[in-house]
């Protein structure tokens, strides 16, 4: 019993980073859970007597196991690649108030993983994904990724490259300044409130891309253009009795509220000052799993 009690003292050391792992590999806070979940299996039916780095093992099992879903949702289609066939598919925001993170969800959205970089992940083969987000995110030796892989190191090397160059040519460098970002945020709810267009114009790129996704019974949008994204922006304002400011994977987003339930989650990517993407979740089904309150 102490041997097992041991055992699980350190897989719970391990959770958080474990967390982190299956959250970028999937997209589903759900299903990053059942993966970890899975890894507790493995590792309690394993001897790992041998095992010297408990923290590498664990990490390469929740990668196999998080491969293993990316093939079968991949076999069956489950889910449509962001912009496929005129469907958005978003991965799920982790969405915290303007105050500090709690340790759990600062580990979760680390090294700046916004939603923008997660639907890029999202176009990325089950294999790119992987060699891309452990060797990349979580600097894990591609002599150890290979083998769950079943390829040598040198091709997977040249997996995580090409990841890495689709990821760098779509997600260009963004604004770090969380205030300046939170302002252009604020500019963008007051504009949108007052049915200010002139004013929705100067915070909005011209060439912004706005996704929208509403889940299997609301018809994804997906628009382009300052134009457009501003026409829709007031329009939706009006369906929202009330907009709280909160972080979104860390960065200052919009949840929209009406007669007390949540309406949507809006994140923004802001270069230069300007918004040049908004993601918004409005899934009532996923929505009401993030236990979002006004």
């Amino acid at each position: 019993m102490g041997g097992e009690f041991l055992l699980a003292e350190r897989f719970e050391a391990e959770r958080p980073q474990l967390r982190s792992v299956a959250y970028r590999m999937l997209g589903s806070l759900a299903e990053a859970e059942d993966a970890v979940q899975e890894a507790w299996l493995r590792l309690s039916r394993s001897d790992v007597s041998d095992v010297r780095n408990l923290g590498a093992w664990l990490t390469t099992v929740v990668g196999r196991v998080c491969l293993d879903q990316l093939r079968s949702r991949t076999s069956r289609r489950e889910e449509p690649l962001p912009e496929q066939d005129g469907s958005v598919r978003l991965p799920d925001p982790v969405v915290s108030g303007l105050a500090a993170l709690d340790p759990a969800q600062e580990i979760l959205v680390a090294d700046s993983v916004g939603i923008a970089l997660m639907v890029v992940l999202e176009t990325l083969s089950p294999a790119e994904r992987l060699a891309f987000v452990l060797h990349d995110l979580f600097d894990v030796p591609f002599d150890e990724i290979a083998p769950v892989l079943g390829r040598t190191s040198a091709s997977t090397r040249q997996l995580a490259s090409r990841a890495r160059r689709r990821v760098q040519g779509v997600t260009p460098a963004a604004d770090t300044d969380l205030a300046r970002k939170r302002e252009v945020v604020e500019a963008f709810l007051t504009a949108s409130r007052g049915g200010d267009f002139d004013a929705l114009l100067t915070v909005l790129d011209p060439g912004v891309v706005a996704r929208s996704d509403g889940g299997a019974l609301v018809p994804s949008i997906l628009r382009r253009g300052a134009a457009d994204v501003a026409s829709q922006a007031i329009t939706f304002a009006r369906f929202a009795a009330d907009a709280r400011p909160v972080l979104v994977n860390g960065s200052p987003g919009v949840v929209s509220f009406a007669e007390g339930r949540p309406l949507s989650v809006m994140s923004f990517t802001i270069r230069d000052g300007r918004i040049t993407g908004l993601d918004i979740l409005t899934d009532p089904e996923r929505l009401a799993t993030l236990g979002l309150t006004v």
